[in-house]
Order: structure tokens, then C-alpha cells, then sequence
């Protein structure tokens, strides 16, 4: 019964029951929630069109994504003020999904990682964000932003690409030999619109800087198009059928309708199908799409409660966004997560509660509806423009400068490792990586803060009296599987041929196999060679080891006792 429970609580709407469990949800709130929402989904929508394009797909997918799975993340959510859509993080793994498989596999793909994301919700994995070091988020995200910015590159400068390579060096290489060929009028619109967003903030004005930069981007292209240029835009090179079988240029000014995911095209225009091989070969890039989907999406929780004092729920949160991602793929929409700069503007515009998010997603629905003839005018080298600006606020380069000049070397080296493995091979080989190389680092550091000391010699223990023949040893730190041997290895070198020796254990907070199997060898070899071993003053973890292991006193071998000062005393009254 207590497991129903907790399924039920994981599947129902966590941070809209807790937003009106803090006070009742007035129509004041609600009118804030509504502001905040029209905000936030205005700056949404350029977002998610040109996020949709940079992951290799058309742009009203990305739309798709903020209406369906944005407005369901939001309802089954564990995070109140997060708002959740395509993200620029998702674009080095969905690009190259896109490229092999089509619109198809990737939305099968999307689909298979919500599944894993429910999955991991039941299993309580909502808090393994917690053992992943700064150095390795710091490194991926870093090197997801120099892929981003490479990416754009083509759009920004005009350049005549017809499709890129599919390995990072193989791109820099080509868009090097096209650079040449730069289309100058497409980089004048670029370069005006990133000049607007370096500009903007220093008006001091609520309105978002990327909005006023897409539009005098727009407005360039226009005149410069009307004069003659030919500057791609959004309507240039994206089109779509309607229903009586003409195209039309842009996106399409229709509701999302279902649609199976394998029913949709792959990479050769046909259906992709449904099969047990293609389900294989998708099974890697759905666990890294649900992977950098939890840790995005709980990172982006973090932030929001130390911004706002509140607290989310982390399983709750992995539901959510799992059940966002299982049903969006049969509207088209491609991954969704939390996104967090758009999750920070909308708490700052005043939301409440999980409702302005869901005022965003139809926000962005409306202007599907009513503007999509004006969003066809958007144009690609301004897109760029905005995409080189999400890349450069996502890699936290500030954070990363710092960590690379203050952080220990097997921090930098972490950094360095998952920065390089991320731009060169693999954003899920790179995370593994540099997460399996953090814990030996650490465990290597752990190691060496465990040290042993002869205490003979020193005024407590001569103090107490120590019998001829006998030595004293103080083991400080964790005694494990990293530790052990050079710690008993150590212990054979200091005791030479001493009668017995006592060895003091207070500082020993934990003892694992390694360390019980260390401790074993020294027990028969005292038994071979006619010493003894006195361990004293054991902790709560390590003397339960040892009882787990059975591992009891032996007359004339090994005794045990509560302090050093028994064991010393018992030493000197000679009944050992």
C-alpha cells in the first residue's frame, strides 16, 4: 500500500498541488501567473523555432515541443517555476539523430527517453544529480557550446553548406574552406543582430534583449531583401503541404495533429517503421537524451530554489518531464527539458505556480495560430546570431575561467577531459568519463588522507605504559579498498619484530572489504609469527563490519576493546 502511495504521489501534479497548498490561488495570483506567461512565451517563441532548426529539423517542431510537452511538463512537473522546451543542450545529440534517421527516429528516440525518464522517477533516481562534480557539468556544457557555435557558422556568414559532416574536426574543416565565400549582406544582419543583444542590457529594461535583436535583424533582411539581397529566411527554406496537396513557405499555421512517430519520414523521406533493429540502434541516443534531460532539468530546479527559497521534488520532476516526452512525440514535437534561462525570466516576471508555464505553451500556440505568416520573414542569419548568444550564456565561461584557475589539478583535469570528449566524440561517452575519472580522483585523494602514525612515543600513551616489546599505532581516515594495503603494508614496515601492537581506530570512520580483507592478513599473519593485535576504540561503522564479518576475538592472536586506555591497562596488568 505504502508503494501505491508513492507511485500515485510521483504521478500526479506535484508543484501545482504544492503552489496552492502555500495559500489559495486567488485571481490576484492568477493574474500574475498570466503576465509572466505571456512574457515568457514570447521569448519562447523565437527560441524554440531556432533551436528546433540548430537540432535539424523545421522550425514548428520546436514550437510543437513548447506547446505539447511544455504545457504537460508544466501540469506533472515537481518544479513550480520551471518552463521546459527544446533547449540548446539537446542540439549536439539531436542533430545527429536528425541526420541519420530523419524526423522519425528522432521523435522514436524522444519517445524511448521519456520512458527511461518515468522509469528512473520510480526508482528514485531524482537525486543522483547530487554525485555529479562541478568539473564534469562545467565540462560538457562548455563543450555543447563550442559544437552550438560551430554550428552556426554556416547561417551567420551565408555560407553555401548543402549538408555538414558528421565529425566535429571534418566540420571546422569545411566551414574553413567556405569561409572564403562568406555572403556579406547575411553577416551584416547577423552582426546587427548580435550587436543588439551585447548592446540591449545596458538600457536597463525588463524587455529580454534577444527580442529587440530578432526584430531590427528582421527588418534589415526585409529592406536589404527588397533591394535585391538574398538573405534565407525562415520562409526561404523551410516549406510544408496543406491540405489540398500545394506548399506553402514557412511553417505551417495549423494546430499540432497526431501522428505516430514511425509513421514519419527518416532520413530518405520514407516512413521510418517500427522494427527491433532500428529500436537498437536508437537505444544509446534515447539514454542520452533521458541522461542530459534529468540532469538539465533538475539543475535547472537547483537554481530556481535557491532563487526562490522554495523547494522541488526531484522524482516528481523526472515524471514530469518523462510524461512530456512520451506524449509529445505524437504531435511532432521533438526532447524537451527545463530550460533555465527561460525558467529564471519567467520567475522574475512574477509567476506563482506551474500555471504561467502553462500560459506560455498556449501563448506560443496563439502565435502558431495568428502569426506564422510574420515568423516566415525571421531570418536564418539572425537565428544564428541568437543561437551564438545561447551558446556563450550556457557555457558559463566565467564559472569555467574560475575553476581553471583556482580548482585542484584533478579538478582542471576532469574539466578538460569532459570539455575535449564532449567537442571531439561524444556527449555520453564524455560524462561517463568524466564522472568514472571525479570518483578516482577522489578516491585516490581519499587514499592518501589515510595515514598511519607510531603514537608509542608519545606523552598520552607513556602516560598510560606500554609493555616492553609492544608499539602503538594511530590510524587515521577511511580504511578502504584504496587504502588498506599501503596502510597494513606500512604497518609491517613500522612493527619489525615487536611482541604485539595496539592499534588505535577512533579516526577510522569507515572500513569496507578491502579494508576487512587487509585486516584478516594481518590477523594470520600475527597468528603465523606468535604476535598479537589489540584494535581499540573502533567506530559504529567499522565495528559492524566486523561483526557482519564475523570477526571475534581470538586467544593469544587478536583482542578488542572500547578505548585505548583499556586496552593499555589491560597491557599492563598482564592479562592479554
Amino acid at each position: 500500500m505504502p508503494h501505491r502511495a508513492h507511485l500515485f504521489s510521483l504521478r500526479t501534479a506535484h508543484a501545482v498541488r504544492e503552489a496552492c497548498l502555500d495559500q489559495p490561488y486567488s485571481g490576484s495570483r492568477f493574474v500574475k501567473d498570466l503576465m509572466a506567461g505571456v512574457t515568457v512565451g514570447i521569448i519562447a517563441i523565437p527560441l524554440a523555432m531556432a533551436l528546433a532548426i540548430a537540432s535539424g529539423v523545421a522550425p514548428q517542431y520546436g514550437l510543437y515541443t513548447a506547446i505539447i510537452a511544455g504545457f504537460l511538463i508544466a501540469l506533472f512537473g515537481g518544479s513550480r517555476f520551471s518552463i521546459s522546451g527544446p533547449t540548446a543542450a539537446f542540439v549536439v545529440i539531436l542533430y545527429p539523430i536528425a541526420q541519420s534517421y530523419g524526423l522519425g527516429g528522432l521523435l522514436l528516440a524522444t519517445m524511448m527517453s521519456g520512458v527511461l525518464l518515468v522509469i528512473m522517477a520510480v526508482m528514485r533516481l531524482g537525486r543522483f544529480i547530487e554525485y555529479i562534480p562541478e568539473s564534469v557539468t562545467l565540462g560538457f556544457t562548455g563543450g555543447i557550446a563550442v559544437v552550438i557555435a560551430t554550428l552556426q557558422v554556416k547561417d551567420f556568414f551565408g555560407l553555401s553548406v548543402a549538408s555538414m559532416p558528421e565529425h566535429y574536426w571534418d566540420k571546422v574543416a569545411l566551414l574553413g574552406q567556405q569561409l572564403p565565400a562568406l555572403d556579406g549582406l547575411s553577416t551584416l544582419v547577423a552582426l546587427a543582430t548580435l550587436a543588439v543583444m551585447l548592446l540591449w542590457p545596458r538600457l536597463k529594461t525588463p524587455v529580454p534583449p534577444h527580442l529587440p535583436a530578432v526584430i531590427v535583424g528582421s527588418l534589415l533582411a526585409l529592406w536589404l531583401n527588397a533591394n535585391g539581397a538574398g538573405i534565407e529566411t525562415i520562409g526561404s527554406r523551410f516549406s510544408y503541404l496543406l491540405p489540398d496537396g500545394s506548399t506553402g513557405s514557412g511553417i505551417p499555421p495549423f494546430l499540432p495533429s497526431f501522428a505516430w512517430p514511425w509513421q514519419q519520414a527518416g532520413a530518405d523521406g520514407q516512413a521510418i517503421g517500427l522494427s527491433w533493429d532500428l529500436f537498437r540502434e536508437l537505444i544509446p541516443a534515447a539514454f542520452a537524451i533521458a541522461m542530459l534531460g534529468a540532469i538539465e532539468s533538475l539543475l535547472c530546479a537547483v537554481v530556481l530554489d535557491g532563487m526562490t527559497g522554495k523547494r522541488h521534488s526531484a522524482n516528481s520532476e523526472l515524471m514530469g518531464q518523462g510524461i512530456g516526452n512520451i506524449v509529445v512525440p505524437f504531435f511532432g514535437g521533438i526532447t524537451a527539458t527545463a530550460a533555465i534561462a527561460r525558467s529564471a525570466a519567467n520567475y522574475r516576471a512574477g509567476a506563482e505556480s506551474p500555471v504561467s508555464a502553462m500560459v506560455h505553451s498556449l501563448v506560443v500556440l496563439l502565435a502558431l495560430v495568428f502569426l506564422a505568416g510574420v515568423l516566415a520573414y525571421l531570418p536564418m542569419p539572425a537565428m544564428a546570431a541568437l543561437l551564438l548568444m545561447v551558446a556563450w550564456n550556457m557555457s558559463e565561461a566565467p564559472k569555467a575561467v574560475h575553476l581553471l584557475k583556482t580548482a585542484p589539478r584533478s579538478d582542471v583535469l576532469v574539466f578538460l577531459t569532459c570539455f575535449g570528449l564532449t567537442v571531439a566524440l561524444d556527449m555520453v561517452i564524455a560524462i561517463t568519463t568524466g564522472v568514472l575519472l571525479a570518483a578516482v580522483l577522489f578516491m585516490r585523494e581519499m587514499a592518501q588522507m589515510t595515514k598511519i602514525t607510531d603514537i608509542t612515543a608519545s606523552k598520552r600513551v607513556q602516560s598510560m605504559g606500554v609493555p616492553q616489546g609492544w608499539q602503538v599505532f594511530k590510524i587515521n581516515g577511511p580504511l578502504f579498498f584504496a587504502a588498506a594495503d599501503r596502510i597494513f603494508g606500512e604497518l609491517a614496515a613500522l612493527s619489525g619484530d615487536a611482541r604485539g601492537m595496539v592499534l588505535y581506530m577512533d579516526g577510522v570512520t569507515i572500513l569496507d572489504a578491502g579494508g576487512l580483507a587487509a585486516l584478516n592478513k594481518l590477523i594470520a599473519s600475527c597468528r603465523e609469527s606468535g604476535a598479537q593485535v589489540i584494535i581499540a576504540d573502533l567506530q559504529f561503522q567499522p565495528l559492524r563490519t566486523l561483526a557482519r564479518a564475523g570477526i571475534a576475538p581470538e586467544p593469544g592472536v587478536s583482542r578488542f576493546y572500547p578505548t585505548l586506555e583499556a586496552a593499555l591497562t589491560e597491557l599492563k596488568t598482564g592479562t592479554t
